[in-house]
């Protein structure tokens, strides 16, 4: 037996390669015409299998089917349609090699220069919460394959996997055939979208196979793919890039209505605002700095426009932080919310939905960046980050959807139980104090922050810092601690600026002492029995 081949010759890319037969195979029909029409118009053989051979025969153009290559009928319902020599040779065959081209010739196959496939809608299908056989289904096989094969021969074969890349490609059948760069570049897509593929099946199945459904996976496998290279990352001497997961329904898949190019810190204080502004029910609105809140609030009782007086009351808590401050809202923005923020310098608001008006309004800070979240936008199930030499994998922490069940477990361990309203405003301080970075205390009116106190490395300078940013709203609002108190001096902190009642976890060994501080000034105070760290 012959041992390894070293000639760099044998194995020196192919320039221009031109189109002469392409094998056509797609679930995702998106600009399939459109392509169809470029390969019939340019002469080029179109070989192709089921839907998407009748797709393109009903639409007029001339098209092979797969069977009438192999010499066989599709079998196994469709299971079993392009795995065989006639294609896979065609796909596989090194033309750059006489003797691969000697075997094609005794075997009566035909080559392949362009291989456009994307697989089964299997992420689409376990996210419409399909299950089982339903899910097993959409487990593709010989589109995986084809992918691969066109793709380790890129030297000869161009493989296309998304309708993204047509455009490219009829510009490359018009010049004449596609270039090695180009191939190279679709290869190397094709096996980020075979691998994002398998890493989406491999997670169902780990997922389907737990014996304690509070398991997490054993194995875990981050795929993405890069949406846009950013000016710089955090600071300009670094570069930044974003990038989607397949499944994502998050800030990454948002749409840029208007503005300049978002940066890398627009995206980490947007998802902030989203973490802020989505915990609460009532209409809202986060005002994000340095990726903590400057201001939180829902809506007045009986305001004509919820929206845009929950972001003025937000304002309200800290507006000279709110300058170049990133807005989230979780109900559409209004022309009249638009209106309020003419004067005021934002760099980013990102929401489910504007208004026509608002959107001409905003026509006007031509540098201010409108971010639309996709409609299927929900929080994530699970929090990643990148430790050195590998990740941390937790729970998203999350509030009950029910209101009600939030405070359905603290345990009143000072004071009288509080009226309706004022309960309410507890909650939304406890909610709001979850989006502020560690160690973090609210002050709170009427389901409105007054006062923010975050990121200090001991708890009572921050309540040090969010009595300072109240002033005189501290005295008659409520105040919420991500952690309990260690001592009773930040308690008294909050105390002695007029706090009426504090919600903290509790489970400090000098509890008593804080309960002992409360009672004494008669203040309220409940344990709630869970933190909220966000570091």
């Amino acid at each position: 037996m012959a041992g390894p081949r070293h000639d760099p010759t044998l194995y020196r890319d192919r320039d221009t390669v031109p189109i002469r037969r392409a094998l056509v195979s797609v679930s995702d029909k998106t600009d399939l015409l459109v392509l169809a029409e470029a390969l019939a118009g340019a002469g080029i053989e179109i070989v192709s299998t089921g839907s998407t051979a009748a797709t393109i025969r009903d639409a007029g153009f001339a098209v092979t089917d797969v069977a009438a290559v192999t010499g066989v009928a599709e079998m196994l319902d469709g299971r079993v349609k392009t795995l065989h020599p006639k294609v896979h040779g065609g796909l596989l065959a090194d033309l750059r090699l006489e003797e691969h081209e000697r075997q094609l010739e005794e075997l009566d196959i035909a080559p392949f220069e362009l291989v456009v496939v994307n697989l089964y809608p299997f992420v689409e299908t376990v996210a419409s919460g399909a299950i089982g056989d339903d899910v097993v289904e959409q487990i593709d096989i010989g589109g995986p394959a084809m992918v691969r094969a066109a793709a380790k021969n890129h030297a000869n074969v161009a493989i296309v996997v998304s309708p993204q890349s047509y455009p490219a490609i009829i510009s490359a059948i018009e010049a004449g055939g596609t270039s090695v760069a180009q191939r190279r570049e679709l290869a190397a897509r094709a096996f980020a979208h075979t691998a994002a593929y398998d890493t989406a099946v491999a997670q169902w199945f780990a997922e389907g196979t737990l014996t304690d459904p509070g398991d997490l996976p054993a194995h875990l496998t981050i795929q993405a793919e890069r949406l846009a290279t950013l000016r710089y990352g955090e600071n300009s001497h670094q570069r930044g890039a974003i990038y989607t997961r397949a499944g994502g329904h998050g800030i990454a898949q948002a749409t840029q209505l208007q503005g300049k190019e978002m940066s890398y810190n627009n995206y980490v204080d947007a998802d902030a605002a989203l973490r802020a502004a989505y915990d609460m029910i009532k209409p809202a609105v986060a005002i994000i700095k340095h990726a903590n809140p400057c201001g939180i609030a829902t809506t007045a009782p009986n305001a004509l426009d919820p929206i845009a007086s929950a972001h003025l009351r937000a304002h309200e808590c800290d507006p000279v932080s709110a300058y170049g401050g990133v807005i989230a809202a979780n109900g559409t923005v209004t022309l009249k919310m638009a209106e309020n923020l003419k004067d005021i310098f934002t760099e980013v608001i990102v929401a489910p939905s504007f208004e026509p008006a608002a959107l001409e309004v905003f026509k006007a800070k031509k540098n201010l960046r409108l971010l639309q979240l996709p409609q299927d936008w929900r929080q994530e199930r699970m929090d990643v980050r990148l430790v050195s030499g590998g990740l941390l994998l937790q729970d998203a922490d999350r509030f009950p959807d029910d209101i009600g069940s939030v405070a359905k477990n603290w345990e009143l361990v000072s004071g009288e139980r509080p009226s309706e309203a004022e309960m309410e405003n507890l909650i939304f301080a406890w909610k709001a104090c979850r989006a502020v970075k560690s160690n973090a205390i609210v002050l709170a009116k009427d389901n409105a922050t007054v006062g923010v106190g975050m990121g200090q490395v001991n708890r009572v300078d921050s309540c040090r810092l969010a009595v300072e940013r109240a002033g005189d709203r501290a005295a008659g609002s409520v105040a919420s601690s991500d952690a309990f108190f260690p001592f009773a001096d930040g308690a008294q902190v909050l105390i002695d600026a007029g706090v009426t009642a504090i919600v903290q976890p509790g489970g400090s060994v000098r509890d008593e002492e804080v309960i002992d501080a409360a009672r004494k000034a008669g203040v309220t105070m409940f344990f709630t029995g869970e933190r909220h760290f966000f570091h």
